[in-house]
């Protein structure tokens, strides 16, 4: 059974959507899902579907600028001028408290997607004690350097123009090199960089809501957030003992085509974190659970899910 809610973000403007996905039965655990850039959480309704033909009590929202989180369609892609990426951050643990308080005794996970990746292991930093788990899927890792410079160019557009302001160019500035081997320009659906599947491709850009430009108070929220979760000190807060599953597609060019997903998994095992597993799937671009293969992953997801609440 599918029920819409709704809550309060912690801009304490706008109503927040969020949806669960019920089981049949008493749910033997709760995953919250956190969607990505430019696109909303029911994006993620055949695999809170089957999660939930599993036993899974699954929930997720539209983060602020995002879905039916929006006061007016021109809100889409900004969040809040202050601090948007923490207001981000909080909105997840919102729903989170509010689903704990109806579930308290289930055992509790958190899958993030791309953006809903880094704001998820920035959310771990704070809050990651008391999951059950964590699964990161289709994350990355970014030059500080590079990431600064993004932040300075943001910054400086959002001083003259506005946090509301839409840059094609800044969007442009987010293709990295892995980027090159896919088309950009969203003519070839067979060869987008988000996914293999034409049909996918088809309704994602024929949907207002993935067809968006991300404004200077989005790419604040974004990139402040790369910038954070690869620092040391913020990766040795995450909670040791708390299990983590990180999977994406080895063509993935959000994680460097692998490269960058390696590179998390190896800077958590150095913080000690000791129950980690990493996945990368071949032939598998950014949207894994969208591939024409994404069976394999929804039963890899669930699996994991198991073996972790014995």
């Amino acid at each position: 059974m599918k029920q819409n809610i709704t809550f309060l973000s912690s801009d304490e403007i706008t109503t927040i959507h969020a949806v669960k996905w019920i089981p049949d039965g008493e749910p033997k655990a709760v995953i919250q899902l956190v969607h990505g850039m430019v696109e909303y959480i029911e994006r993620y309704e055949d695999f809170a579907n089957f999660l939930a033909a599993q036993g899974y009590l699954v929930v997720g929202h539209d983060h602020l600028g995002h879905g039916q989180s929006v006061r007016s369609v021109e809100d889409w892609g900004f969040m809040t001028e202050l601090a948007p990426a923490r207001t981000l951050v909080r909105d997840i643990h919102q729903l989170r408290t509010m689903i704990q308080k109806d579930y308290p005794t289930l055992p509790y996970y958190i899958l993030g997607h791309s953006m809903g990746s880094y704001l998820l292991r920035r959310y771990l930093t704070h809050k990651g004690k008391g999951l059950a788990g964590a699964i990161i899927v289709g994350t990355g890792s970014e030059p500080d350097m590079m990431v600064r410079s993004g932040l300075m160019l943001v910054r400086g557009t959002a001083k003259s123009k506005g946090w509301h302001f839409r840059s094609a160019k800044l969007q442009s500035l987010t293709y990295s090199s892995a980027y090159k081997k896919y088309d950009l320009t969203r003519t070839d659906l067979d060869n987008s960089w988000i996914c293999s599947d034409p049909e996918i491709m088809k309704k994602y850009y024929a949907d207002p809501r993935c067809s968006f430009l991300f404004t200077t108070s989005g790419f604040e929220a974004l990139l402040s957030t790369v910038l954070f979760v690869n620092q040391k000190r913020n990766i040795e807060l995450i909670p040791k003992d708390l299990p983590l599953f990180i999977i994406s597609g080895e063509g993935d060019p959000v994680g460097n085509l692998g490269k960058g997903v390696k590179d998390v998994y190896q800077k958590y095992v150095k913080a000690g974190i000791t129950d980690i597993e990493c996945k990368l799937y071949p032939d598998m671009r950014h949207e894994i659970l969208n591939e024409p293969d994404k069976q394999i992953v929804y039963d890899d997801v669930a699996a994991w899910l198991d073996k972790h609440l014995t």
